[in-house]
């Protein structure tokens, strides 16, 4: 605003904006980008009063003019926790008149998702969808399901024409807000969407200030700063004498609000102008009747945005009067109309109003709304904010109100659900007839602090937990110890989590006593996590398989944890019996005995993936993710995923890995835990390699290895592994080599499982017989490996397969083939053909016949181990070995031919393209087909969909400066774009690039 008009919702306004030129610029470009390039998103960011409502008025006009539908809403300083109190403001109203038709569009299951937040979109009667309700889920990856519907919904009201979404005074969001806002930026809808927020930099959260940029090329901001000595002359007119117009300019410093309440003081002499923009607002105040002033505290009390009703309950004044009152306080613009309901002029203008009622007055008032709302039915929720407000110590009534709507909003908005059980807290009776009550509700609000990605708090909520509870009640004491450790863990403090286990054990009189058994499960937990799996034994074999006085379920539990230690030492045989033991006494436990040890749980699962027992691994994910879910355990849930997701990889499902490991990314980043996100990150990098976005796979290895978590464990070292692998699949050899010998330690005491292993060295070999010269300097591996192998030591290898540094290329890929045969494992079927796929690799230059039989053989046995795309890979290097065989076209084709088939049913665009560009040479007809991801042409050419943007600019003839200026990119970025097209086009200039796009 420039100070003559304000509100919330300006669309346009007859008076003319002063100065605000390159903001005005700004606007216009955000919105022509939109209109062009699809969804945009524009940051204002002023300090109070600085005209970034104003601006986006000026938007909101502007769109009108576009044909965009602007929807407006903005946060409220006194409502700070209501959950998505801003999205609402903007959309219900609006879904509201047009329900049927936004259920028709988003479909029934996601309607009912959305009506758990947006009231308009509620109906009785309304017919059930397949989507899960958000109550449903308490793991607060509900969360992420409902921003994913937000979206979508956002979208769908686009439409063809465009939508303006408007979010104002953001700095008073909720938590859920933010994380919706920082989730559009990451995943925009489809469609030309605009959606602007403003802020004030020094009362937002750092993630606000953060959003702009998280957009990347589709995000602007506009700082909003004071206006000038001249702006300020044209905006006061000619009226006002020059003296009078510096007076107020350097009283006001620029600021448009002040500016407006300073000019409203005609009267004032220069030398009395009041020093703060609230004490000219007092001034303002000072001039209502006494009715309207006490209207106007009611209505400020009550709501950002309120009805004459509820103001008159809390003013306790009759609707006559206390409609004679709100038309003096619209006269004189202290609050304007909105329908039926009424706004403060400015969010500052409530404040100063809310400020100048008594303390004791403004509890009364709260507390005459509570009950009010009581006798209208209204639910918890519209209740737990007055109820906060005005309840007293020891009112029972008044915690069972912030109980029930903490409860009610967890699923979707846990921090909310978290301040309101603080709350409760705070009036519940600190006596012996409450103890029990207050347990309950400090473990229910850890856990909801946990999920909503504040671990610190949660940890800390337990650890208070734990301090009250009787130092004689070790099964509380043990449980409370746990949940400390699993949050340390989360928070990468593993040293603390051991601490705090060692230190309860050690209190036990009977450390083998029942309540001892789960934490020493959480020390077995640690010891693998750090890769100290001999500890993990040591502690296990301790352990009975079960005991009388053992919970339902802890028998599972510590079943469920055996095969990975056993594994990890190679008693394959070992960890194969566990597992399948373990797999019974899963299968004949009921859910609700599960719940409590789904940390253990999950390692039976990712065991059964690392022994390729994939169908088992599986089920037990999806079962261990649904109790997960049901039970609110986001931090085991996301884990389960990258498990899962994993899996998928492993089986070629690529297109289900991706949208997994999309969740799991989501949870990890709403939990705000580093460790799950290095989880989640490593299998999406995987997925997107596999699937041919070499783009996005690097761009998550990349954040993976820069989380910077969990130095020395394994997860860690996989993350290392996965971005390596990537780079090699990008076609950047000798950096990928090199980040795979790094993930791996060289081969020196690696941190990773005896199947990354393997693959590790079919990776290795395929880079070095990938490159064209034997320049690069080898990684010697003979200088002492290892790996746990009880046959011969890394001299010995060295010396049969004759390391050197400066071997050649093939040498060192028939290194890596040798490694492999070292640590092939005749139990583990899943991997065995990595060594016979390393061999072809090894033989594929100076013996293609014998490299087509041994990726032959590599085929039958990973199509054997349910590894399909690793068994369409060695199609395709079986069919490239016979074109350099005598005669051996026909076996080409064929094994070509079957290759494609996998990559299509994988998804597996890269893989695919590249086959069938063989197989085009060989004058096979190739019709592209369908495949299971998106990508159209770029699926076709084995593009990235960035990839083939930046292709067709250069095919239509721009030079790449120009391409970069369209994409929003560096040209160095359009270069390296280029270059990857270059080599997946088997093209070496731009007119080879036209030529290979219009075939």
């Amino acid at each position: 605003m420039d100070g003559r008009t304000a509100g919330p919702v300006v669309t346009g306004t007859s008076v003319p904006l002063v100065g605000r030129r390159d903001a005005l610029t700004a606007l216009r470009g955000a919105m022509a980008a939109s209109h062009r390039d699809g969804f945009q998103f524009l940051a204002l960011a002023g300090e109070p009063g600085a005209g970034k409502t104003r601006l986006l008025g000026e938007l909101a006009a502007m769109a009108g003019e576009n044909g965009f539908t602007p929807l407006w809403g903005r946060a409220a300083e006194y409502e700070q926790m209501l959950p998505y109190s801003a999205l609402v403001d903007a959309l219900d109203d609006h879904l509201d008149a047009r329900r049927e038709e936004v259920v028709r569009t988003v479909g029934s299951g996601q309607a009912t998702l959305l009506s758990g937040v947006f009231p308009g979109l509620a109906a009785d009667g309304a017919p059930a969808g397949d989507e899960p309700a958000l109550a449903d889920d308490r793991s607060g990856l509900a969360r992420y399901r409902l921003y994913r519907a937000v979206r979508h919904l956002v979208g769908a009201l686009a439409g063809p024409t465009g939508l303006l979404l408007v979010l104002d005074d953001v700095h008073w969001a909720d938590d859920g807000t933010l994380e919706f806002l920082d989730h559009v930026v990451r995943h925009p809808p489809a469609g030309p969407v605009l959606m602007a927020v403003a802020y004030r930099p020094a009362q937002a959260a750092p993630r606000v200030a953060t959003l702009a940029a998280a957009a990347g090329p589709r995000g602007h901001e506009v700082v909003v700063g004071p206006l000038s000595a001249a702006e300020v002359r044209q905006f006061l007119g000619p009226d006002v004498s020059r003296g009078r117009g510096t007076a107020l300019y350097e009283a006001s410093g620029g600021n448009p609000f002040y500016l407006e309440a300073l000019a409203r003081m005609g009267g004032t002499d220069v030398t009395e102008l009041p020093p703060t923009v609230l004490a000219a607002l007092q001034v303002e105040l000072g001039d209502l009747s006494p009715g309207a002033l006490l209207v106007a505290q009611a209505a400020a009390v009550a709501a950002d945005e309120f009805e004459p009703a509820v103001a008159a309950v809390a003013a306790e004044l009759p609707p006559a009067a206390t409609l004679a009152a709100l038309d003096e306080l619209v006269e004189r613009d202290i609050v304007r109309s909105a329908g039926a309901r009424f706004r403060f002029r400015h969010p500052l203008v409530r404040r100063a109003v809310y400020e100048s009622a008594a303390a004791g007055w403004r509890l009364g008032a709260h507390a005459r709304i509570a009950a009010r709302l009581a006798e209208l039915g209204a639910p918890a929720t519209v209740r737990a904010h007055h109820v906060e407000h005005s309840g007293s110590f020891g009112d029972l009534p008044a915690v069972e109100v912030l109980v029930a709507a903490a409860r009610a909003v967890t699923a979707h908005a846990p921090a909310t659900s978290a301040h309101w059980l603080q709350a409760a807290l705070r009036l519940m009776p600190d006596d012996a007839g409450a103890r029990e009550d207050r347990l309950a509700l400090m473990l229910e609000l850890s856990w909801a602090q946990g999920i909503s990605g504040r671990l610190a708090e949660g940890r800390d909520t337990a650890r208070e937990l734990l301090r009250m509870l009787p130092e004689d009640d070790y099964p509380r004491r043990g449980r409370a110890a746990r949940v400390c450790a699993l949050m340390e863990r989360q928070l990468d403090r593993p040293q603390e989590a051991r601490a705090l286990l060692l230190d309860e054990l050690s209190r036990l009189p009977n450390p083998r006593a029942a309540a001892a058994v789960p934490m020493r499960m959480r020390l077995v937990a640690e010891s693998m996590m750090r890769v100290d799996f001999r500890a993990a034994q040591a502690v296990l074999d301790l352990m009975p398989d079960n005991a009388d006085d053992w919970e339902p379920g802890l028998a599972v539990a510590v079943a469920a944890l055996r095969p990975m230690p056993a594994l990890a030492a190679r008693r394959t045989d070992d960890a194969l019996r566990y597992a399948e033991i373990a797999g019974k006494l899963l299968a004949d436990a009921p859910d609700e005995h599960l719940s409590e040890w789904l940390d253990a749980i999950a390692w039976l699962c990712w065991a059964e993936s690392y022994l390729g027992r994939y169908g088992e691994a599986l089920r037990h994910f999806d079962r261990a993710a649904a109790v997960a879910r049901s039970t609110g355990q986001t931090y085991i849930l996301t884990n389960l995923l990258a498990g899962r997701a994993k899996t998928l990889v492993a089986t070629g499902r690529l297109a289900e890995a991706r949208a997994t490991t999309e969740e799991s990314v989501e949870g990890a980043r709403l939990l705000d835990s580093g460790q799950q996100l290095v989880f989640a990150l490593t299998q999406l990098c995987l997925a997107e390699s596999w699937s041919g976005d070499d783009e996005a796979a690097l761009r998550a290895g990349e954040e993976a290895v820069r989380c910077g978590v969990g130095a020395g464990e394994t997860w860690e070292a996989t993350a290392r592994y996965a971005r390596g692998q990537a780079l090699v699949n990008a076609g950047r050899f000798a950096d990928g080599v090199e980040a795979v010998l790094d993930a791996c330690n060289r081969f020196e005491s690696p941190r990773v499982d005896p199947g990354t292993l393997l693959q590790a060295c079919e990776t290795l070999a395929y880079a070095d017989a990938s490159r064209e010269t034997g320049t690069e300097a080898g990684a010697g591996i003979g200088a002492g490996i290892s790996t746990g192998i009880s046959t011969g030591t890394g001299a010995e290898i060295g010396a049969e397969i004759g390391a050197g540094a400066d071997t050649e290329a093939s040498a060192r890929a028939a290194q890596w083939a040798a490694l492999a045969v070292r640590l092939e494992d005749p139990h583990l079927p899943a991997y065995c053909g990595f060594a016979a796929l390393a061999r072809a690799h090894a033989l594929s230059r100076r013996d293609p016949s014998s490299a087509a039989a041994a990726a032959e053989e590599a085929a039958r046995l990973l199509g054997a181990g349910e590894r399909r795309l690793d068994a369409g890979r060695a199609l395709l290097i079986a069919g490239l070995a016979h074109l350099g065989t005598p005669g051996g076209r026909s076996r080409a084709r064929e094994n070509l031919r079957a290759a494609a088939e996998v990559f299509d049913a994988c998804g597996a665009r890269g893989l695919k393209a590249r086959t069938e560009r063989e197989l085009r040479r060989l004058g096979v007809r190739v019709g592209g087909g369908a495949t299971t991801a998106p990508g159209g042409q770029a699926t076709r050419f084995g593009l990235s969909p960035r990839e083939l943007e930046v292709a067709q600019l250069v095919a239509e003839g721009l030079t790449n400066q120009q391409v970069a200026e369209r994409l929003f990119l560096s040209v160095r970025t359009v270069e390296t774009h280029l270059s990857r097209i270059f080599t997946k086009l088997e093209v070496t200039s731009r007119v080879g690039v036209a030529t290979a796009l219009t075939r």
